[in-house]
């Protein structure tokens, strides 16, 4: 029996999906739950329209990715911390550290779009002042890259 998918069935497919499957188990399983619908002619033309409407959904989706990938490469973000006094051959080090969140936070309001934390890449919090390279993983293969420079914050 064919019939279109409503929801996702493990072993079987994905909604809006059209399966030729078992007549008992199509009766007494995927249609008595709401998994399934007959593979009627309106219900398979109503599924591929989701389907179409799903695709263009994800295509505007990864464009605006996109555009927003160009808007971050090459970025340079400033944040300010307390640091320590330098000691004779070593770098100037945060008392605290700029984590994935506050380099988040700080993209989020430099471009007025929300960034969220899982995307910024830090194998470790920044400890020390300077200028440091993080990566932004947007997703669908984009991972620009910003310019975090790090200042001490001033008394």
């Amino acid at each position: 029996m064919k019939v279109v998918l409503v929801q996702a069935v493990p072993g079987v497919g994905q909604p809006g999906q059209v399966k030729d499957v078992a007549d008992g188990y199509a009766r007494n399983y995927l249609i008595p739950r709401g998994l399934a619908v007959p593979a009627t002619p309106a219900a398979v033309k109503q599924a591929e329209a989701r389907r179409a409407a799903e695709e263009r959904r994800q295509a505007r989706a990864a464009e605006e990715l996109r555009e927003l990938a160009q808007r971050i490469e090459g970025l340079t973000l400033t944040l300010r911390a307390k640091a320590g006094a330098a000691r004779e051959g070593e770098e100037r080090r945060l008392y605290g550290s700029i984590t994935a969140a506050d380099v988040a936070e700080a993209l989020s309001k430099a471009l007025g779009a929300t960034v969220d934390k899982r995307h910024v890449e830090l194998e470790e919090p920044i400890r020390t002042l300077g200028s440091h390279r993080v990566t932004i993983r947007l997703g669908h293969g984009l991972a620009p890259r910003v310019t975090v420079a790090v200042e001490p914050e001033e008394a």
